[in-house]
């Protein structure tokens, strides 16, 4: 089914849209581990940012019952797609894995050729790390690249990133309980006794079945950019779900999204007065190839500065990102800051009010 918007749509709801898509605004998740399900993957490069975008979409929660669901192994952090840290499901890991495995290892063989990464260091690295966390136990990426280093494979010069990385992408290894800020390393079926076996086909579909339900209203290039499957193989496998998607026709571009969050079209789309503080690197921002729907493109330099890939945390009004944010100070003395894009648009005084809601929010996060 396909909706034109016409005159009633406007960047704005469309970001509002995402918000509800993402649970943002509404319901909220339960547990961890149900917001992780729910979003398919998060992203997770930065630990600190990933803990807090769980913690935004559970209310109530605490920075502890996110790290307990880590420890627990009820969430799983590795690189499934795009050579990225995610946070994703257990169950979901292996067959995210085997869709995206093959042709990144391709993208990154110069890169291993110059390092003098050949297959049988892997394997060797392999049978290394399996020993060692066999023998005792979880171990951190220090202490294994020094067990990797005294057994003749150098680590040195990003070769044991890449030695690691391809570990964790063939379903080796896997990153587990967490030791203050890092993560040990254990072996994949021990971490993961239970993994869901789907072949290419339907796994890319239900892949795209979640990320549009979960991301909506997105197109397919950001479908295919979000995981790195070929455009091409994304539209011929669409056409098996497509039924179960509502379209939306919106500035000559067509978005999907899931027919509960589109109903709300019908029924109102929630959010024009929410405020959201965002970490860096959220995927309300990160999980689309086009993100000028919610973040104007004349600012998107803003929560980039020079381009350096580090995402700062966004401030989000009405579905539409306005500036960042940071804490200030440590302890019972720290406040959240706003920094908008425009000081001549200040926050009204119910933005303000929600703002400072949100900032409460987000301190006794980590209080808990």
């Amino acid at each position: 089914m396909a909706i034109t918007a016409g005159n009633r749509m406007t960047r704005k709801i469309m970001g509002r849209l995402r918000l509800a898509s993402q649970r943002l605004v509404g319901s909220g998740f339960g547990s961890a581990a149900d917001a992780v399900r729910w979003m398919t993957a998060m992203q997770a490069q930065d630990l600190q940012a990933a803990l807090w975008a769980v913690g935004v979409r559970v209310p109530g929660a605490g920075v502890g019952d996110v790290r307990a669901a880590i420890d627990a192994g009820s969430v799983v952090r590795s690189w499934p797609m795009r050579g990225t840290l995610h946070l994703v499901a257990p169950e979901d890991l292996r067959w995210m894995l085997e869709i995206t495995n093959d042709r990144l290892s391709r993208g990154i063989a110069g890169r291993h050729r110059e390092l003098d990464i050949t297959r049988s260091d892997i394997e060797k690295c392999r049978d290394i790390a399996l020993e060692r966390i066999a023998g005792e136990g979880p171990v951190s990426r220090t202490e294994l690249f020094s067990v990797f280093d005294a057994a003749g494979q150098s680590t040195s010069g990003q070769r044991g990133i890449h030695i690691l990385g391809t570990l964790c992408r063939n379903a080796w290894l896997v990153q587990g309980p967490l030791a203050a800020n890092q993560q040990l390393l254990v072996a994949f079926d021990d971490w993961i006794p239970v993994s869901r076996g789907l072949d290419r086909q339907e796994a890319i579909a239900e892949f795209m079945l979640r990320y549009f339900t979960s991301h909506g209203p997105a197109t397919l290039r950001d479908f295919a950019w979000w995981t790195q499957v070929p455009l091409t193989e994304v539209r011929a496998v669409f056409e098996e779900i497509r039924g179960q998607l509502i379209e939306l026709s919106f500035e000559d571009t067509s978005y999907w999204v899931s027919p509960g969050t589109a109903s709300l079209l019908d029924a109102g789309v929630p959010g024009q007065r929410s405020v959201h503080l965002l970490p860096g690197f959220d995927e309300f921002v990160l999980g689309y190839t086009d993100r000028s729907l919610v973040l104007a493109p004349e600012h998107a330099g803003k929560i980039v500065p020079g381009g350096n890939g580090v995402f700062k945390k966004t401030l989000v009004v009405g579905g539409e990102v306005i500036g960042t944010w940071a804490r200030q100070g440590n302890g019972r003395g720290s406040a959240v800051e706003p920094e908008l894009f425009d000081d001549n648009k200040p926050l009204g005084p119910g933005a303000q009010a929600a703002f400072n809601k949100a900032a409460a929010q987000y301190l006794t996060f980590l209080d808990r």
